[in-house]
């Protein structure tokens, strides 16, 4: 199974294998990421799984859609050029070792 790494504020770091087509944001709730909320359950409503993508995986994750770029705008504390919602982050074989950090 691919292997994501999120490294959080607290300076804390998790890593955990996660299987094809689960959402990084259902992975980080499910690993107790702190930081990471996922209030909407990634319906797409909210910007509390924000991340930003570490920039040795930038070019490797799809780009956000219109609507995904509407909620970044969102983001307490604002965004950077790697800002993602990590509800629109599906796990693949091509993403195995991404690493992500969350912020405050």
């Amino acid at each position: 199974m691919p292997n994501v790494t999120w490294k959080c504020f607290d300076g804390t770091t998790v890593s955990a294998e996660v299987e094809n087509g689960i959402s990084l944001m259902e992975a980080a709730v499910n690993h107790d990421v702190t930081g990471v909320f996922g209030d909407c359950g990634g319906a797409l409503s909210c910007a509390t799984c924000h991340v930003v993508v570490d920039e040795t995986w930038h070019d490797r994750v799809p780009s956000p859609t219109a609507m995904e770029e509407e909620m970044l705008d969102m983001v307490q504390g604002g965004r950077t050029s790697r800002s993602r919602l990590s509800c629109q982050i599906r796990m693949t074989d091509e993403l195995d070792g991404i690493v992500l950090h969350v912020g405050s």
